[in-house]
Parts: C-alpha cells; structure tokens; sequence
C-alpha cells in the first residue's frame, strides 16, 4: 500500500534508509547527441549507505512537493521524496527500498506514483541524480525508461568520494 506522508507517518521516513553493496560502475559516453554506457565490475565490492536525512514539514504542506510512503503489513519498508522542478520535470530527491524488500517490485511501484504525481501537476516527466557507483540502482531507472541526460564529474569534488560521477537520469511523458 502506497500512503503519502502526513504529520501522523513523518517518522517511517528514514525507516527504508539502509546500506546497498557496490559491485561497480557505469561508464557513460556521449556520443551523436546520444548517451550509451557499459559496465566496469569491481574486484572488491562494498557496502554504502547514505546518511539519514531530515525532512521538513514543507513535503506535507506545499503542493509543489510530496513524500509517498510503501507499507507492507503496516511497515514502513520504502519511499519516495518528490518536487516540482523549474524545468517542468518532476525531481525524485530519494527513492530508497528496504534491503529484504528489494528485487520485488515494490521501487517500480513507487516510480509509478510519482509518474501519477507529476503528470497530475502537470509535469512533463521525471528526473533524478545517482552516483556512477550505484550500479543497481542505475539499471534499475534504465528499466523503468530512463534515460541519462547528463554526468557531473565535479559534484562529488568535496567528499571522500570524488572518483564517483553523478549522473543525471531523465524519464520523459
């Protein structure tokens, strides 16, 4: 079940925050006005997990901004973090699934809420930003029709992981 969040499920935010296994990294290449990339496996793969992130009442009370929640058995196990962006897209700020919860659905079922969201707000698409690293993650959006519509070798600069690439992810109506 699919509930978007309220001042009553505030706190299931950071309930799906959990750490995923970095295996390796795409490589993008932009060519013809058309991006492509292939696979570089790790030898040595390892754990990654974001930081818990605060959220403020803003996701419930502006229209332009939302917060939808999965649950299965009155658990919290998933989430997604929408606004309105400038450019007429919808900006998926996290999408994050349990651990024991993954590889069963339960993210393509979020994506298409926030498809339902941004086209009801009149939106032309959706779009978001992973990490070159986040393999998983990267195949999954290339699965649910995402395309890469950008890469930022300098966002990282300041961190620990600057090797790592953001690359730009765009699913247009």
């Amino acid at each position: 079940m699919i509930k978007k969040m309220t001042h009553s499920n505030k706190d299931d935010y950071n309930k799906s925050n959990e750490s995923f296994l970095v295996t390796g990294r795409i490589i993008p290449k932009f060519e013809n006005d058309h991006w492509t990339y292939t696979e570089e496996s790790f030898s040595e793969p390892y754990l990654k997990k974001y930081e818990n992130d605060d959220i403020d009442d803003s996701y419930m009370e502006d229209a332009k901004k939302a917060v939808f929640f999965y649950y299965a058995d009155d658990k919290c196990i998933g989430r997604i973090k929408l606004r309105s962006n400038w450019n007429g897209f919808v900006l998926v700020e996290d999408i994050g699934v349990s651990a024991s919860s993954r590889q069963k659905g339960i993210g393509t079922r979020l994506l298409e809420k926030a498809v339902e969201w941004a086209r009801q707000n009149h939106q032309i698409g959706l779009m978001l930003e992973t990490q070159d690293v986040n393999l998983s993650a990267c195949r999954f959006y290339a699965r649910n029709h995402f395309i890469i519509g950008g890469v930022d070798t300098m966002l990282y600069s300041k961190f620990s992981t600057a090797r790592e690439k953001a690359i730009f992810w765009y699913r247009k109506f």
